[in-house]
C-alpha cells in the first residue's frame, strides 16, 4: 500500500468523502502544462495495473500500468511524444486539509486531438525494457542484473542491493547462458522475479520495485464500501513448483511434505540452468517457500475505492456473501477518475489440479543439439563493477566447450576509466631580459636652465642604457601521468605467458581491444578463458556492462558436463598488524579438480606472496600446494 497517514484511512472510509484529482503534462522539450479537475473529461479517466494473467497467479510478472485520460487542453499534440504525465489524488481529512496520493508517472504512447478536447493513452516506464537484450552471458546476483537492466534502460531502482539480497535466492550467483529465449531486457527481468519468487512493477515514482505476494492483510472492506462482489468458493494455494532442466531434458518436480494444492510450472528458466542438482534443488525449494503465502480466496469487485491500495496488496472481506476469516490479494485494479475502483484477485481451483499430471515431461524450447560443423559462440558481460589496481583482478570469465578438437577465437572489449598518478616534473627557464643602467647626470652644480636630457628613459637627468642579462630558473609543475595497465590470459587456470598486452593511458575513458586464438582445445570437457587486470601508476574501473567479450568456433556447445573443478575465490584488503605495520592485499585461491581418470589434485595458491616487514628484516609468506 501506497504510504498514507492513519487520518487518510479514516477518511477514506467514510460516508462522504471530499476529493480533487491535479496532474502535469511534462514534454520532453522540458515545457510544463498543470490541470486541475476542471480540465478533465468526466468519466474520461482510468488507470488500470496488474500482476498476474486474466485466470492464474503468476510468477515473474512484468506488466505495464496503462493511463487514459482526455482533457479541456489547447496543446500541440505533437508536441507530446514521450511526453511524461503525472497524477495526483487529494482527500479532504478530518481536520479540513487535504492529503496528496501519488497516482503514478506515465509516458505518453498516443496523443489524438479533437476541435476541443485532448485524448492521452499512456504508459508507464515498464515499457522501456521492451529493448533488445544483448544475448551475452552474465554472471552475477539479481540485484546485479537488476542493475545492468535499468543502466541499459534508464529505469531507477526503487531498493537497494541489501533489500533485494533478502529476498528468497537473492544473494544466490546467477548466471544467463547465450541458448535461451531472452530476447528483451523485460524477459531478463520476468527470470530474476522468477527466481526472486515475486513479480516486478514501476511503483508510483517511476522506479523498477520487486515485490513479493504476502499473507498480512493491509486492510478490511466492508459491505458498504462495495457496490457489487463475486467471491470463489476456493482457495488458491500451491503446494509445489516444477522446472526444466535443459541439461537432463525433463522437468524436475519440487513439493512441500503436504503435497495437495496447485503445481507452479516454472517452465525453461535460463536462470535455473547448468547448475548442480543441489544448487537447482535449494533455489526452487526457496521459490516454493515464498509461493506457498499464496492462500488467496479469487474475488472481484467494484468498491467506492481506495486510491492508495497498490498491486500485491492483502485484504480481507467482511459482510455479505465474503468470508472475513479468509483473505485474499490484489493481482489487479481499475481506478476511474472521478468514479469507482474495481478490484480482482485471480486463481484457480485446486481440486481441479488433480485432472492433469503434475510432472508435465511436455518440454517446450529445449536447447538444439550440437550439430558437427556449426559454429557457435559464447558471449559475456560483466552484471559488477570492477575497480582496477596494481593486482590481477578477473573481469572475464567465460567457460566453453567442444563437440570436437577444433580451434577458437577470443574477442574482447572492455571500457576503462582511468585515473593516472600525477607527475611533478621540474625544468630550467632560460631567457635574455633587457635591464636599463644609467651612467651619467647632464645637469650643471649649478642647476642652470636649458640642460637637455638626450634619453627618455632616463631619471631626473640621467641618461641609460639597455644591458642584456642571461637568466636561468627552476620551475616546477604538476601534470597527468600515464597509468601503464597490464593484461593476462589464462586458460583453464594455466596462465598464457607467451602473450601479455600493455596499454599506457593518461586519464579519461579509453577502450582496450582484446584478442587471443585457443588452440587444441579438447573436446567433450568444459574450459574456462579468464582475463585479468592490473594497473601501474594509477586506478581504473570498468562499470557495469562495459566489458564485452566472445569465443566462437566450430561444433561449439552450450556447455558441457561437468568436470568436477571448483574454484573458490577469496579477496584480502589493506590490514594492518600490531602497531602499525601494513600488509599489502593478496588473494587466496583454493582449487579442487576430480579429473576423468579419478586424479584427485588440492592446491593452495596465494598468487601474490604477502610481506611483512619490521626492523628492515622483512618476512616473506610463500604458498603452499599439495597433491594427493
Amino acid at each position: 500500500m501506497y504510504p498514507v497517514s492513519e487520518a487518510f484511512l479514516q477518511a477514506v472510509q467514510g460516508n462522504t468523502r471530499k476529493y480533487y484529482w491535479t496532474g502535469k503534462i511534462t514534454t520532453a522539450g522540458g515545457v510544463v502544462y498543470p490541470f486541475t479537475q476542471e480540465d478533465i473529461v468526466k468519466g474520461s479517466g482510468y488507470i488500470t495495473a496488474q500482476c498476474c494473467g486474466n485466470s492464474e497467479i503468476e510468477l515473474g510478472a512484468v506488466y505495464a500500468a496503462e493511463m487514459g485520460i482526455s482533457l479541456f487542453l489547447d496543446i500541440d499534440r505533437y508536441t507530446l511524444e514521450d511526453a511524461k504525465v503525472e497524477l495526483s489524488y487529494h482527500l479532504r481529512l478530518a481536520d479540513g486539509t487535504y492529503e496528496a496520493v501519488s497516482m503514478g508517472i506515465f509516458e505518453v504512447s498516443e496523443a489524438n486531438r479533437t476541435v476541443h478536447v485532448l485524448e492521452l493513452k499512456a504508459y508507464d516506464r515498464m515499457l522501456r525494457f521492451d529493448r533488445a537484450f544483448n544475448g551475452f552471458e552474465t554472471i552475477g546476483t539479481a540485484y546485479g542484473m537488476m542493475a545492468l537492466c535499468s543502466t541499459a534502460c534508464g529505469v531507477e531502482l526503487a531498493q537497494i542491493q541489501s533489500e533485494i539480497e533478502a529476498f528468497p535466492n537473492g544473494s544466490e550467483l546467477l548466471s544467463i547462458y547465450p541458448e535461451n529465449d531472452i530476447e528483451t531486457y523485460r524477459d531478463v527481468l520476468y527470470f530474476i522475479a522468477q527466481v526472486l519468487g515475486g513479480f516486478f512493477c514501476i511503483n508510483r515514482e517511476g522506479k523498477l520495485e520487486f515485490r513479493q505476494y504476502g499473507d498480512t492483510p493491509v486492510m478490511e472492506i466492508l459491505q458498504k464500501h462495495r457496490f457489487s462482489s463475486s467471491f470463489s468458493d476456493f482457495v488458491t494455494r500451491y503446494t509445489a513448483v516444477s522446472s526444466t532442466n535443459l541439461r537432463t531434458q525433463t522437468s524436475e518436480y519440487y513439493a512441500l511434505e503436504t503435497d495437495d494444492g496447485l503445481t507452479m510450472n516454472l517452465g525453461v528458466n535460463p536462470l535455473l540452468q547448468f547448475g548442480l542438482e543441489e544448487t537447482r534443488a535449494e533455489l526452487c525449494g526457496n521459490i516454493l517457500n515464498a509461493l506457498s503465502k499464496v492462500n488467496y480466496v479469487p474475488f472481484d469487485s467494484d468498491t467506492i475505492g481506495n486510491p492508495a491500495l497498490d498491486l500485491g496488496d492483502v485484504l480481507t472481506f467482511s459482510g455479505g456473501q465474503a468470508d472475513a476469516q479468509q483473505i485474499t490479494c490484489v493481482t489487479s485494479f481499475t481506478v476511474k477518475i472521478g468514479g469507482r475502483q474495481s478490484l480482482k484477485c485471480v486463481g484457480k481451483n485446486p481440486r481441479l489440479s488433480q485432472a492433469k499430471s503434475k510432472n508435465d515431461k511436455n518440454i517446450s524450447g529445449l536447447l538444439n543439439q550440437i550439430e558437427a560443423g556449426k559454429i557457435g559462440i559464447h558471449t559475456f558481460t560483466n552484471a559488477s563493477e570492477y575497480t582496477i589496481g596494481e593486482t590481477d583482478v578477473r573481469i572475464i570469465s567465460i567457460e566453453f566447450a567442444s563437440k570436437e578438437e577444433n580451434h577458437a577465437q577470443f574477442f574482447g572489449q572492455v571500457v576503462v576509466d582511468v585515473a593516472a598518478a600525477p607527475t611533478a616534473r621540474s625544468a630550467n627557464a632560460s631567457g635574455t631580459i633587457e635591464i636599463p643602467f644609467p651612467f651619467g647626470n647632464t645637469e650643471d652644480s649649478g642647476g642652470a636652465a636649458g640642460t637637455e636630457n638626450n634619453s627618455g628613459d632616463g631619471v631626473d637627468g640621467e641618461e641609460t642604457t639597455d644591458i642584456s642579462v642571461d637568466v636561468s630558473l627552476p620551475v616546477t609543475w604538476t601534470e597527468d601521468g600515464k597509468a601503464v595497465c597490464y593484461v593476462t590470459f589464462e586458460l583453464n587456470n594455466a596462465e598464457i605467458l607467451l602473450h601479455h598486452p600493455v596499454e599506457t593511458w593518461y586519464s579519461g575513458k579509453h577502450i582496450l581491444s582484446l584478442y587471443y586464438p585457443i588452440e587444441n582445445i579438447v573436446p567433450n570437457i568444459t574450459n574456462t578463458f579468464n582475463v585479468y587486470l592490473r594497473m601501474e601508476d594509477g586506478s581504473g574501473s570498468v562499470g557495469i556492462g562495459a566489458c564485452i567479450a566472445s569465443i566462437s568456433g566450430q561444433a561449439m556447445a552450450a556447455a558441457a558436463a561437468w568436470d568436477g573443478r571448483i574454484d573458490i575465490e577469496e579477496t584480502v584488503a589493506l590490514f594492518s598488524v600490531g602497531g602499525g605495520l601494513q600488509g599489502k592485499g593478496f588473494t587466496d585461491v583454493m582449487a579442487v579438480e576430480t579429473m576423468e581418470l579419478v586424479q584427485k589434485n588440492y592446491s593452495d595458491t596465494l598468487s601474490v606472496k604477502p610481506g611483512i616487514g619490521a626492523f628492515c628484516r622483512p618476512v616473506t609468506l610463500a604458498g603452499s600446494s599439495g597433491t594427493e
